[in-house]
């Protein structure tokens, strides 16, 4: 199958049920070298002008290296039948094993950075700006207990979507 290339003011998608329910993976990487995880936290929107998504990664998750190396990573988003797929890239790491393999997924190289093939739908993301999130800017202080028992706080990061690719 193959992809078209559309603009971010033509996404037609609820992004509480894209990325909240559905989820996605982050990718990033080289050819030679890359990694993915699931998400399901993040947001998209405008920021300093651009169109924009904002994700979040922990900092022992193996992706976050890629993300941090790289200017640019991906969001892929599947067709639900795939959840099986994305919830195995979230619960192991690529550190360890093979998991695009065993997810059953196909590398696909765009822009200088790695998507999937069975993906209906990825952005190519270019990285704005990161800071780490820290427990003192917290206002709904329970938040802190609840998420972050172990004080692994999520770097979160504002990228402008640079290209947007929809399955034909």
């Amino acid at each position: 199958m193959s992809f078209k290339e559309i603009s971010p003011d033509q996404l037609q998608f609820n992004p509480f049920t894209k990325i909240g329910k559905e989820w996605l993976l982050i990718t990033a990487g080289t050819k030679d070298k890359f990694n993915t995880m699931t998400a399901s936290w993040g947001g998209v929107g405008v920021f300093w002008g651009k169109d924009t998504v904002t994700t979040y990664i922990r900092p022992q998750r193996y992706t976050k290296e890629f993300v941090d190396a790289n200017d640019t990573f991906t969001l892929a988003f599947f067709d639900p039948s795939y959840k099986k797929a994305l919830n195995l890239c979230g619960t192991v790491s690529g550190r360890d094993t093979d998991k695009v393999k065993d997810a059953g997924l196909t590398p696909l190289f765009v822009d200088e950075t790695v998507a999937f093939e069975e993906a209906n739908l990825i952005l190519v993301c270019k990285k704005m700006y990161q800071d780490t999130m820290p427990p003192e800017n917290f206002i709904a202080k329970e938040m802190d207990e609840k998420w972050y028992p172990n004080k692994d706080y999520h770097t979160m990061y504002i990228s402008e979507i640079v290209k947007v690719l929809e399955k034909e």
